[in-house]
């Protein structure tokens, strides 16, 4: 039996790590989270004993008992229980947990922690264990009761005031705000129309270069318009624009830094159009280890990050590859460190790089899944390129005069291509920042006399800030110090799932229920929902983290004052002032319409609901003109068929809604009915009716009593009937069957009269096995729902159903 017992989150951590270990290790995998609080704590309670120095309550949860179950077994009988969780508070939290519900005795109990799955990284953690740190379990403890706090206030009343089902987070709504006002800039904004001008030159031998034109009498020009526009290119048609003063200069331009968890996800977004989710799930994958050519091996360092550093052994192997690859001149002597420039950031171990710079892509291009080929790919090229020499680039500049109009030209040229040859950074709403060969200068000497070949006026309108992305929204929160590197990707998450963000072409858009929520919480919960008052509680958490502060105190001084608050305002908030609006609007009789808000957006009501509860879409925002509408409703003729928007989109139905529920259904036409009455062989006190199937628009008969019978079949009623016991004939193929025993007529289908009787042979068994469909086309018994042992007659009495009679002797007949 192994003498010491490992704990990591994930099976595929387990297996990379037992590897290394050896035989007197056995690893466990905990499956995450292990216990939390009580999803359901019960109306009024938050799963923390707010009036005992805020004890949470935690409980296992159901599908992690078995993995607690087994690790409590294995550390009864284990010397050693290490706790080897991920070495982020999360993580810590996670191995505090773990030994909490097992009941690990704290005198076998040992932390290690490690940023990278590697044999050495390994063994040199387990040689130097550590305890668990309370105050890093302290701060995650904290975090994790604040947003329980804050949610399970704020989203009640959220549900009472405004709509049923809202939520409200300590983060979240932060990030809803930001997008929701961010919409709002763009809406405000007005749009300025601007001219920009340039002129083609040439000098004395004919060389041609492009200038634009940068001063007008000496100031910037502001050219509002095209009659401005024109006078200028006029007047800059007859120049002869001197020459007076040449600039050239070199710059070098660094590479950016190594990954953060931020960055990373910005970059997955903008370069390969991964979401924060997806991108923190495909390199989860790449740190927990694959198999390689090397064995089963992480290729990544620990993705959850806010550091830039980079370990001293590692740039030592970046400058060895980029020699290799690229030659002396591309290295960095000394290697480049990065400062940190988040807010708060935590810096507790390193950057996102490669366990290894000698594992390059391509040689791994055979291994991994597409996804995470991609995603290693620019973690190793960003890794590399950090540790790369610089740019440099030769940039010449041309000033250029006559009279009162100044231009300018210049161009710029790479000397050295450095770290970009390996890779270059991605921009959000724009190019990357080299915009080289986009211009050329002949040689040019000072007081040289140009001539004007042409003249290009441009038009241009001054645009709005963009609408973020999840890349740019996730900068944001990180330059506002809100949220951390394990929080960021399930933040975005959070607000579309639960319908306060959608996302279109790449681009965040608010719901309307999302600028509702922001201004209720703005105006009665400002200080709760600014940002910085958020970037201060990480700030508070990280002092619990450093043990500068106690944890119960905090809670306390921030719990009571939200109590109070939410208290106070669900006396004060009348839910009509927040969600409707006056219109100029009327009903059909004639009533004032207001705006609603609903779960579909913003429509118009009657003013007298629930007496009249009329409804329609605002003006502008009716669905397109459906065919059917305008015309009577044919269920309860007393309504007309109106367009109409629901969940699943725009649907035609009874302007009498509720009172009439008619919808018109797409696809073909009804079908005909019956030109004969045919008994429900199973309830005679229906009939059959024709339908057709909802998804495939398939004819079939069912009984007219549906639902309370819900007897269907694929063949064609004949009108006739099985002699032997009542039953009515139907086409099935060539032959006519009987719909109650399932055998088969001496009569062909097409000689069956409405009304007759014809005589049958003995049932069939395949009929009499096949099972009928009935609702949601689930087997109802019996064959077919034809051949039952009891049977209803017209009167509703329950009588036996006739068994089919024998054939007779010659004789007899």
């Amino acid at each position: 039996m192994p003498k010491n017992l490992v704990i990591v989150e994930s099976p595929a951590k387990a297996r990379t790590i037992e590897r290394y270990l050896g035989v007197d290790y056995r690893v466990l995998a905990s499956y995450g989270h292990v216990r939390d609080l009580p999803e359901n704590p019960g109306k009024g309670k938050f799963g923390v004993d707010v009036d005992h120095e805020f004890a949470p309550e935690y409980v296992i949860s159901e599908d992690r008992r078995k993995q607690v179950n087994e690790i409590e077994k294995a550390a009864k009988g284990s010397d050693m229980v290490y706790l080897a969780t991920d070495l982020d508070r999360e993580g810590e939290a996670i191995a505090w947990h773990v030994a909490e519900a097992a009941h690990v005795p704290e005198a076998k109990t040992r932390r290690v922690t490690f940023s990278e799955i590697t044999e050495p990284a390994i063994r040199e953690a387990f040689a130097h264990p550590r305890e668990i740190d309370r105050n890093l379990v302290d701060a995650q403890q904290t975090r994790r009761i604040v947003d329980r706090l804050v949610g399970y206030t704020l989203s009640p009343l959220l549900g009472k005031k405004v709509q049923r089902g809202l939520s409200a987070g300590r983060v979240q709504s932060v990030a809803v705000r930001l997008v929701v006002e961010r919409e709002r800039e763009i809406t405000a904004f007005t749009t300025r129309e601007y001219w920009t001008i340039r002129a083609a030159l040439a000098t004395a031998a004919g060389e041609a270069f492009d200038a634009d034109l940068v001063r007008i009498d000496g100031v910037a020009p502001e050219v509002p318009d095209e009659s401005t526009s024109d006078a200028h290119v006029e007047a800059i048609r007859a120049l002869r624009p001197i020459v007076t003063k040449l600039g050239v200069k070199t710059q070098k331009r660094s590479p950016a830094a190594p990954f953060t968890t931020s960055t990373l996800q910005q970059e997955a977004s903008r370069k390969l159009s991964f979401s924060p989710k997806r991108t923190m799930s495909v390199a989860q994958r790449l740190y927990e280890g694959v198999d390689t050519p090397d064995g089963h091996i992480g290729l990544i360092t620990y993705m959850r990050t806010d550091s830039t550093a980079i370990a001293g052994v590692a740039m030592g192997e970046a400058r060895e590859v980029i020699a290799e690859r690229y030659g002396e001149p591309f290295t960095m002597p000394k290697g480049r460190v990065y400062k940190t420039k988040s807010k708060g950031a935590q810096e507790a171990h390193e950057s996102i790089r490669p366990t290894s710079f000698w594992r390059d892509p391509d040689s791994l291009a055979g291994t991994l899944k597409a996804d995470e080929l991609r995603l290693y790919r620019l973690i190793w090229q960003r890794a590399l390129a950090s540790q790369m020499a610089p740019k440099e680039l030769e940039i010449t500049t041309a000033e250029l005069a006559d009279g009162r109009y100044e231009l300018r030209a210049g161009s710029t040229r790479t000397l050295f291509e450095g770290f970009a040859r390996v890779y270059t950074e991605g921009r959000d709403d724009g190019a990357d920042e080299d915009d080289e060969g986009t211009g050329r200068l002949p040689a040019l000497v000072e007081g040289e006399t140009t001539s004007v070949l042409d003249v290009t006026p441009t038009q241009h309108f001054t645009e709005p800030p963009p609408r973020f992305t999840e890349a740019t929204l996730i900068k944001a929160l990180e330059e506002h110090g809100i949220g951390r590197p394990s929080t960021y990707a399930a933040t975005i998450s959070t607000i579309t799932d639960r319908g306060y963000v959608r996302i279109e072409e790449r681009r965040l858009h608010p719901e309307p229920v999302a600028e509702v929520v922001t201004d209720l919480l703005v105006k009665h919960f400002g200080d709760y929902v600014d940002v910085a008052f958020t970037a201060r509680m990480e700030e508070e958490l990280d002092e619990i983290a450093r043990g500068e502060r106690g944890w119960v105190p905090l809670l306390r001084a921030f719990y009571g004052p939200l109590r109070d608050r939410v208290a106070q305002k669900d006396k004060e908030i009348d839910k009509d002032s927040i969600t409707t609006e006056a219109s100029d609007e009327v009903c059909s009789e004639g009533h004032p319409m207001v705006i609603r808000l609903g779960r579909n957006g913003r429509f118009l009501a009657c003013s007298m609901y629930p007496e009249h509860k009329e409804s329609r879409p605002l003006p502008g925002d009716e669905p397109p003109p459906q065919e059917g509408t305008g015309e009577v409703c044919p269920e309860c003729g007393l309504g007309t068929l109106v367009g109409k928007s629901g969940r699943f989109g725009p649907f035609v139905g009874c302007s009498r809604y509720p009172d009439c529920k008619f919808i018109k259904k797409d696809g073909p036409p009804p079908p005909d009915p019956l030109p004969f009455e045919v008994v429900c062989p199973r309830n005679r006190d229906g009939h059959l009716v024709p339908r057709r199937a909802r998804r495939t628009g398939n004819l079939f008969w069912g009984c007219s009593n549906y639902p309370k019978c819900d007897f269907t079949t694929n063949d064609e009623p004949l009108g006739g009937l099985h002699d032997p016991d009542d039953g009515p004939l139907a086409r099935k193929g060539e032959i006519a069957i009987c719909l109650v025993c399932g055998s088969a007529s001496d009569t062909g289908p097409d000689d069956v009269a409405p009304g007759e009787r014809y005589p049958g042979g003995p049932p069939n068994p395949e009929a009499l096995a096949r099972p009928a469909r009935g609702r949601g086309g689930k087997p109802t018994g019996g064959a077919s729902g034809r051949a039952k042992t009891r049977t209803t007659s017209r009167a509703g009495s329950r009588a036996p159903a006739r068994r089919p009679a024998a054939a007779k002797p010659a004789a007899e007949a």
